[in-house]
C-alpha cells in the first residue's frame, strides 16, 4: 500500500489529499465544537505582537486576540471577505504526557509551551502540524518515529488528535545522528542523501544495516545483520537516548563485508556495471568484468573501489617501481626471477591467461619455478609480483594475469598486454646490475 501501489488509505500524496478537502473540513469540525477559531491579524499585527514579547523577555507567542471574539464581529468579517488563518485553542491549564518509546515519559505544560498555533492559513492551506496529525489518523498510523526535533510538535499533534477524537499513535524521537566532531550530520560532513551513497557505491542492505547500529543494539556483539535478521532483531526499546556518531570508516567496513558477502553472480554485476560506466569495461556481463569482480572481491568495500584497482592492473609502471627503494631492497633474487620469467615466456611455458585452467597451471608454473631458482616465500612472490604487474603491491598476481589477458577482448581503456610488459621487462633487465656471485 502507497503512492504507487494504491490502498484503502489512499490518496497517499499529501498534494492530492489536498484537493479533497479534508484538511478544511477537519478544521471547520474544530471551529463547530469550539476546538478552534478565525484569527483576523494581519501579519504587521503578529510581527509587533512578536517584538513586544521578545524586547519583554517573554516567549512570543500567540496572545489570544481572537479567541474569545464577538461572533458576530467575526461573521461580519467573514461576510466582507478580510482573510483570516484558523487557530487551535489551546485549553488552559492543559497537560500532554506521552509515554515515548524511546525517552520514557515526557510532559508538557501546554500553555507555558505554545500559543494558540495555526492549523490553516489565510488562503486555506494547512500547516505542517495539522497536516501530519490528520494524515497520520486517517491512514491508521500506530507507531510514529522520527528526529528527536520532531518532539515538540508532540504537544500540537496530540492536541489536535485528541480534539478530533482520533486515537494516538505510540511516539519513538530518536537521537540525532551527528558528525565525528559532533555536530548535526550535514553536507560539510560528506554525502547526506541516499542517492548520494547509491552513487558511490554502498549497498542498500548495508546502509541498512549500519544506521540501525546507530543508537541500537540486540545486546550481542553481532554486527552483520541481513535484512531479514534486522527485522527480526529490532525493536525501540533497545534504542538509546544518546546521539550517535556517524562514522564513514565503519560503514564503509560493514559494506564490504555486505558485498563479500553477495553470491559472486551478484557481485559481477554490480562491479561489470561500474566498470562498463568507468570506461574499463566494454560490456558488464564480459568474461573481462567478471574476473576482474573476483579479483576485487577482498581488496574493496565500496563497488567504486573496484575501478583504480582494475586500472592498475591493466597498467604496468616498471620503471618507476625498479627505481624505488622497496624494489632495490629484493636484492638479486628480483633479477633472478625476471630472467627467469623472460626467459620461459620466449619458450612459451608460461600458461595462457584465457585458459580454463589457468588457475592450476599458474600455481604450478609458480611451484616448478621457486624450485627450479631455489627461492621459496617472499624471496619469490615479491619479485614475480614486480615483473609481472610492474607493482609492489595489489590483488593476487595470477588473478591480475588472468584479468589482462581478457582485457584484450573485454577492456576499453589503455592496456598494457603481457606479451609488451616482458619486452620492457627483458629490457629493463640489461639495466639491472648482475647478481653477486658468493666468495
Amino acid at each position: 500500500e502507497g503512492p504507487t501501489a494504491g490502498g484503502p488509505d489512499g490518496p497517499y500524496r499529501q498534494s492530492e489529499r489536498m484537493h479533497t478537502g479534508l484538511y478544511q473540513e477537519l478544521a471547520q469540525k474544530l471551529i463547530d465544537s469550539g476546538a478552534a477559531y478565525p484569527c483576523f491579524c494581519t501579519q504587521e499585527e503578529l510581527d509587533a505582537k512578536r517584538k513586544a514579547a521578545e524586547e519583554a523577555g517573554e516567549n512570543p507567542k500567540y496572545d489570544g486576540t481572537w479567541r474569545d471574539a464577538d461572533p458576530e464581529e467575526v461573521a461580519r468579517r467573514m461576510e466582507a471577505g478580510e482573510a483570516y488563518t484558523v487557530r487551535f485553542k489551546v485549553p488552559p491549564g492543559k497537560m500532554v504526557k506521552i509515554d515515548d518509546a524511546v525517552r520514557g515519559e515526557v510532559e508538557w505544560d501546554v500553555e507555558a509551551t505554545v500559543g494558540d498555533f495555526i492549523l490553516l492559513r489565510s488562503g486555506g492551506m494547512p500547516v505542517y502540524n495539522f497536516c501530519v496529525a490528520v494524515d497520520d489518523a486517517k491512514m491508521r498510523i500506530t507507531t510514529v518515529i522520527r528526529a528527536e526535533e520532531h518532539l515538540t510538535n508532540t504537544v500540537r499533534q496530540v492536541l489536535i488528535l485528541e480534539a478530533l477524537g482520533f486515537p494516538l499513535p505510540r511516539f519513538a524521537h530518536l537521537s540525532l545522528v551527528l558528525g565525528e566532531d559532533r555536530s548535526k550530520l550535514s553536507k560539510r560532513h560528506g554525502a547526506t542523501s541516499v542517492t548520494q551513497f547509491r552513487e558511490q557505491g554502498y549497498l542498500p542492505q548495508a546502509m541498512l544495516n549500519y544506521l540501525c547500529l546507530l543508537g541500537w543494539n540486540d545486546s550481542t556483539d553481532q554486527e552483520i545483520y541481513s535484512v531479514d535478521e534486522l527485522i527480526a532483531a529490532f525493536s525501540l526499546d533497545r534504542v538509546t537516548k544518546s546521539p550517535a556518531v556517524f562514522d564513514i570508516k565503519k560503514l564503509n567496513w560493514i559494506n564490504g563485508q555486505h558485498l563479500r558477502a553477495l553470491p559472486e553472480e551478484e557481485r559481477a554485476v554490480l562491479v561489470g556495471q561500474h566498470l562498463v560506466a568507468a570506461g574499463i569495461a566494454k560490456e558488464a556481463d564480459s568474461l573481462f568484468a567478471s574476473s576482474a569482480s573476483q579479483m576485487v572481491a577482498e581488496k574493496i568495500e565500496l563497488v567504486n573501489d573496484a575501478s583504480p584497482i582494475v586500472r592498475d592492473t591493466l597498467d604496468y609502471p616498471l620503471e618507476e617501481t625498479l627505481g624505488s627503494a622497496a624494489a632495490a631492497q629484493l636484492g638479486d633474487d628480483l633479477r633472478t626471477v625476471c630472467a627467469a620469467l623472460v626467459a620461459k615466456h620466449k619458450t612459451g611455458e608460461l600458461p595462457d591467461g584465457t585458459a580454463e585452467d589457468f588457475d592450476a597451471q599458474w600455481k604450478a608454473t609458480v611451484k616448478a619455478l621457486g624450485k627450479e631458482l631455489g627461492l621459496k616465500g617472499k624471496n619469490l612472490f615479491m619479485p614475480l609480483r614486480v615483473a609481472t604487474t610492474g607493482r609492489l603491491a595489489g590483488p593476487d598476481v595470477g588473478a591480475q594475469i588472468k584479468v589482462l589477458a581478457l582485457a584484450a577482448d573485454g577492456a576499453s581503456c589503455d592496456v598494457v598486454a603481457f606479451e609488451e610488459r616482458m619486452e620492457l621487462l627483458e629490457k629493463a633487465l640489461e639495466a639491472m646490475p648482475a647478481p653477486v656471485e658468493a666468495q
